[in-house]
């Protein structure tokens, strides 16, 4: 039997960049390897960078960094087709709205900032994560997902794929959690707010994924109701995904 690939590729440039293959998904089947990557930004690889991910065959790159973010750091692969797919950043902002309420922030308020920006990717960006979808019924793999960190807007989409694919809820938290191991923290984002509130924002959390769960089951009444009538996924397109993504 041969070795599995890598699920993490090192690179200098991108430091969460990692394979969605392997996992176990529905009716004993497993994710195809090689087809759906994960990643922070693409705005700083290196020339070896490029050619890894060159070799790996990908074609098209679906940003969800939000219009500044993605200006400051462009997709340094001229023959990736990179769909944007903005879904702006608040937690920032939120933060500094407390402060300028005269609180002192505390990592309560940072993680509450945090459960409240997943919240909002369901509340107001599904339409984002409906046009993900629409991209992966068609043949645009081997492909990647990325946002700035690659840890919360892909994270969250990372999370519906694998869930739309039958992939466990054990599974997929285990694979939101490994940008733990993985990610290395920008020091200068969101450089004047207290060290330990920083911590909080570079990190994911189960409670962070959770949170946008939650608002499915509050806004859609359950993930299944969410996939069919948020992202369009009835069974044709769950079927299609499932023959493109899984392999026996």
């Amino acid at each position: 039997m041969s070795e599995a690939p890598a699920r993490h590729l090192s690179l200098a440039g991108a430091s969460n960049f990692r394979d969605l293959g392997g996992y176990p998904a529905r009716n004993g089947r497993i994710v195809r390897w090689r087809q759906i990557f994960r990643s922070n930004h693409l705005g700083h690889l290196t020339d070896e960078d490029i050619a890894v991910v060159r070799g790996l065959g990908v074609k098209s790159a679906f940003d969800f960094r939000g219009t500044e973010e993605r200006q400051a750091a462009l997709c340094l692969m001229n023959d990736v087709t990179v769909h944007s797919l903005p879904v702006e950043p608040t937690v920032v902002a939120a933060l500094r709205a407390i402060v300028a309420s005269g609180t002192q922030l505390s990592t309560d308020h940072a993680v509450e900032v945090m459960r409240g920006s997943y919240r909002n990717y369901v509340q107001d960006n599904t339409p984002r994560f409906r046009a993900l979808f629409a991209h992966l019924l068609e043949d645009s793999a081997p492909l990647v997902v990325h946002c700035t960190a690659g840890k919360d807007r892909t994270g969250f989409a990372c999370a519906l794929i694998l869930h739309t694919l039958g992939v466990s809820d054990d599974v997929i938290a285990e694979d939101y959690l490994l940008t733990n191991r993985y990610y290395r923290r920008d020091p200068n984002n969101g450089s004047e707010l207290p060290d330990d509130v920083k911590n909080v924002l570079g990190t994911v959390r189960a409670s962070f994924l959770g949170a946008a769960f939650e608002a499915i089951d509050a806004d859609y009444g359950d993930l299944e109701t969410y996939l069919r009538d948020g992202l369009g996924l009835g069974r044709p397109e769950r079927a299609s995904l499932e023959a493109r993504y899984l392999q026996s």
